[in-house]
């Protein structure tokens, strides 16, 4: 599909997304209450830290604009309020041009097989996140807070590459999410469109969030392909660039 064919947002309509956004919880990376996040594997036992990449070496994970930008518990966003641009409309959200485009095809594909999808978050301002994890912060206190949900200029909602699937079956936003055909269906072949599982299971002592089987980050389909070929299940781990159970500080 044509970049041209996708709407830029509006000031006006970017506004009105933040007051919506405002009004929504996050937890983990994502818009709903989960459990909290854990620093075991499924098994019980301790996650190994990350190891060294698989990446090109000349990977940009720190640059906010880059596709292979990492941002996480250890690494901020920079600078904090960084705003992608442009940004454009898909699904009723919004998401940089060239996740936009993937994403469009990616969902008219799994449509083409009767496969029920819709997104139910993308693009997070830093206005937004600052209103939601101080929601969590006065209704559970920072130390919970920071396990459910990401501080301001740490979400990586922020830097209009990651989308949250959906498709009501009564498990959106939840790990039961997992076994529905939609779910299934994008762990199998999101790497195809430049998506990857951003917090797979197991995984919770390197990338700080427990398993969110909706959540989804575009690398670019080259970076998605190496990544599906290498055996990585982190973009931590991809990368090399070492756990982030925790903030610095």
């Amino acid at each position: 599909m044509r970049a041209d064919t996708f709407r830029v947002v509006s000031t006006a309509a970017l506004a009105g997304l933040l007051l919506v956004g405002c009004g929504t919880g996050t937890s983990s990376e994502s818009s709903a209450p989960t459990d909290a996040a854990s620093t075991t594997t499924s098994a019980g036992a301790p996650a190994s830290s990350a190891p060294s990449g698989a990446a090109a070496a000349d990977a940009d994970t720190t640059t906010a604009d880059s596709l292979d930008v990492v941002v996480n518990k250890q690494n901020p966003l920079d600078p904090a309020d960084y705003t992608p641009d442009p940004l454009v409309a898909i699904e009723g959200q919004q998401l940089r041009g060239d996740a936009a485009e993937a994403l469009e095809t990616m969902l008219e594909d799994m449509r083409a097989e009767d496969i029920t999808v819709s997104v139910t978050s993308a693009y997070r301002s830093y206005d937004t996140q600052v209103s939601t994890y101080d929601h969590w912060v006065q209704q559970n206190g920072q130390v919970t807070a920071d396990r459910i949900s990401a501080r301001p200029g740490y979400s990586e909602h922020q830097t209009g590459l990651a989308v949250d699937l959906a498709d009501g079956s009564g498990c959106d936003l939840q790990v039961c999410f997992s076994k529905t055909r939609a779910a299934q269906w994008a762990a199998d072949n999101a790497f195809e469109y430049g998506f990857v599982l951003r917090f797979p299971e197991g995984k919770e002592s390197i990338t700080g969030y427990a398993y969110e089987p909706w959540h989804f980050r575009y690398i670019g389909r080259d970076q998605a392909e190496q990544f599906h070929a290498s055996g990585a299940k982190t973009l931590e781990e991809f990368y090399g660039t070492g756990a982030a159970a925790d903030y610095i500080s």
